[in-house]
């Protein structure tokens, strides 16, 4: 996606005139609401300085270092208008359910009796606002025996199957690494408020849209899930997971169920041999294997009969992946990847985080790291944009995060009605701002607007 001009930015946004109220936090929810703003809903993100989410925390009486310098919140909340409000008092739950009046969602991803207890269950909601649609992202939802419990992304990918299924046969599930379930989630979550919206667009009924972020990674796991049902196979250690090949090496084909088998089928380094230096190919037919041959020159070891069927590659693969590995690494990994794709033989690059922001030609064409943002406090910094184009609408970020409580005077002057006095008010009572702690400087230059 290239860069967006003003012309494109002049396109309608897909969800142009629809308000979220945001109680989001760390990562699946923020990631959520995200790219709900960057489809063009006004994203109200609510927080309270003694409750940001982790690199953000402050203690109370104290100016920590600025909980804004955290490009992980930055990267989490581009689009979206920042307010602080103590949901937890008498006034600030008042306010916050005038907002949810005026709001057309409602999203949130604590565990599933945080919102009750702070007087905002659903039907606390609708008794405001009844068309309102309230997107709960718990890890486990909000029924079944786990509701009071709380979890985070690896706990969630364990329970729902995904670190056994990583790893190498014969060694511990490796898990994941990265919490992939919450980006994951984010996704899923943006999907369904809008599944809901368009259902209330024919109904004019607003509803309690109801994820749990285990079963909601349960659903990543559908070979798996065939295997045990229809074949009536575990998910073992014994040739599965096979790593970067189609099999383990000495496992019959018909312990994997990734897909056809395929040899080779690996990551195989190049030149010169560092540590980002690798590339990934496969030959899923004799015609593949073919011309992979021709490409590497028709060595004389590739005439050998072992090679010719792919049943006979299977049998040799240890052997097969150490001769190609010898052609791999004369060349570089982009070159590899372009002869072979020229060839017909499937083939990329294994591409790091600097690779794919600085080099990759494809996301640099539709301009997917293209968006240089500039921040108050981390200065110009890039951002994803979406990874979808519209051909009449515009879909993408234009605004850094904000910084903590920048938009609260505007949005309760705009959205609520209230006056110069009633916003100063609700500084000087704690509703809007902590009274023990000091203000940053966006709050002292919206209180010296404020007069």
């Amino acid at each position: 996606m290239a860069p967006s001009t003003s012309s494109e930015q002049a396109l309608p946004r897909p969800l142009d005139g629809v308000r979220v109220v945001d109680f989001t936090w760390v990562r699946a929810g923020p990631w959520s609401t995200r790219w709900l703003a960057a489809l063009g809903a006004e994203v109200l993100k609510v927080q309270w300085p003694y409750s940001l989410g982790p690199g953000q925390r402050i203690r109370p009486g104290e100016l920590p270092r600025d909980p804004n310098a955290v490009a992980n919140s930055d990267e989490n909340n581009t689009n979206k208008l920042g307010i602080t409000l103590n949901v937890r008092s008498e006034k600030g739950l008042s306010i916050t359910k005038q907002l949810i009046a005026k709001s057309d969602v409602v999203i949130e991803n604590f565990s599933a009796t945080v919102m009750k207890r702070w007087g905002l269950s659903y039907e606390d909601m609708v008794a405001v606002n009844p068309k309102i649609i309230y997107m709960s992202m718990a890890g486990f939802g909000h029924t079944g025996p786990y509701l009071p419990y709380t979890t985070f992304g690896p706990a969630a990918a364990a329970l729902a199957g995904l670190s056994l299924m990583s790893g190498l046969p014969g060694k511990p599930p490796a898990g994941w690494g990265y919490s992939y379930l919450d980006d994951t989630g984010g996704m899923y979550g943006a999907m369904f408020v809008i599944t809901a919206l368009e259902a209330r667009n024919r109904t004019g009924e607003g509803q309690h849209v109801d994820m749990g972020q285990m079963v909601m990674g349960a659903t990543l796991t559908g070979p798996a899930f065939l295997d045990y049902t229809v074949n009536g196979r575990s998910t073992n250690r014994e040739g599965y997971p096979a790593g970067n090949r189609s099999m383990w090496p000495g496992a019959p084909p018909i312990s994997g169920f990734r897909g056809r088998a395929a040899v080779p089928h690996n990551s195989y380094r190049t030149s010169p041999g560092d540590y980002n230096d690798w590339c990934v190919l496969a030959c899923f037919t004799d015609a593949e294997w073919e011309s992979l041959v021709k490409l590497m020159g028709s060595p004389a070891w590739a005439s050998n009969g072992k090679f010719s069927t792919l049943l006979g590659r299977i049998r040799n693969q240890e052997e097969l992946d150490q001769k190609i590995e010898e052609w791999t690494l004369t060349l570089n990994k982009y070159e590899i990847a372009e002869r072979c794709q020229a060839a017909g033989v499937p083939a990329a690059p294994v591409q790091s985080s600097e690779d794919r922001v600085e080099r990759d030609p494809q996301m640099k064409a539709r301009g997917h790291f293209g968006s240089v943002l500039d921040h108050p406090v981390l200065g110009p910094k890039r951002h994803q944009s979406a990874p979808f184009t519209m051909s009449n609408a515009h879909v993408g970020v234009n605004r850094a995060s904000p910084m903590l409580g920048q938009d609260t005077v505007e949005v309760m002057q705009r959205v609520l009605g209230m006056t110069k006095e009633e916003v100063k008010e609700g500084y000087r009572d704690g509703t809007f701002w902590p009274e023990d702690l000091g203000y940053y400087p966006q709050l002292e230059e919206a209180m010296n607007e404020l007069g």
